[in-house]
């Protein structure tokens, strides 16, 4: 089984180069650029990721910054033009540590350390298949830039979202945030059983919808509209978390 892998550095030769790597290392195969901390960090949220070459100093949100905020992170390798920082990443417990410019074959030496630590998970694994695991959580937040801030949103405080063309605003139970994101991005990075689309300018957190008034359903206290196409699949999504007045 080939590790599903993402590349995070803001140095568009770097990606090109680990990419070339990467298609070059039969147990590799790569699922995602990003180009920042916090595009790779909504990203890893939704899981499914195994490997992370992670640059570190990047603007906004630096590597090692990012690797503190993850809860369950992959097994990482450190790619930077800095030598300074390789005592602290291996307190982060990174597998490897690469200086750049990165020889080909230091890249394979490092990748082998992943996979030899894969087959050894794999082998407790199976050793113990016969006790129960418990399920993977869902994410629990996504960062957000917010002028020269970066915000830290939790889905459970969000009630809904609202476009505003290139920007969206972000309604939770205490403000709001406007950030440069758009409403495909953003659907993109909230959990879809906890939020849905019901208009081209707004998506709401389902449970904190409190009813439905003919073609509008009330988000606290806040009317917003249903779109004709997306009725039916709302409707659908609400009714399944329990009993809702209607009027």
């Amino acid at each position: 089984m080939k590790l599903k892998t993402l590349i995070v550095d803001d140095e568009p030769l770097a990606l090109d180069v680990l990419e070339t790597f990467i298609q070059r290392v039969e147990g590799l195969e790569l699922v995602g650029r990003c180009e920042n901390g916090i595009q790779a960090f909504n990203l890893l949220q939704k899981g499914g990721i195994d490997l992370l070459f992670l640059d570190i100093e990047m603007p906004t949100l630096d590597g090692l910054e990012l690797l503190r905020s993850l809860h369950n992170p992959p097994k990482v390798i450190i790619t930077t033009a800095y030598r300074d920082y390789a005592v602290e990443s291996y307190e982060l417990d990174v597998v490897d540590y690469l200086v750049k410019p990165i020889p080909f074959q230091r890249f394979v030496k490092a990748v082998n350390k992943v996979q030899q630590k894969s087959e050894e998970i794999d082998l407790v694994t199976e050793a113990n298949a016969f006790k129960q695991q418990p399920p993977a959580g869902k994410p629990e937040a996504m960062f957000i830039k917010v002028d020269k801030r970066i915000v830290k949103v939790y889905f459970n405080d969000i009630l809904f979202i609202e476009s505003l063309k290139d920007y969206i605003r972000v309604h939770t139970t205490s403000e709001s945030y406007v950030t440069y994101q758009t409403m495909n991005g953003i659907g993109e990075i909230l959990p879809e059983d906890d939020f849905a689309r019901i208009h081209k300018s707004f998506i709401v957190a389902i449970h904190k919808v409190t009813s439905i008034e003919a073609n509008d359903l009330i988000v606290n206290n806040r009317s917003l509209p249903i779109g004709r196409s997306f009725r039916e699949d709302i409707l659908e999504k609400i009714y399944k978390t329990g009993v809702l007045a209607v009027k």
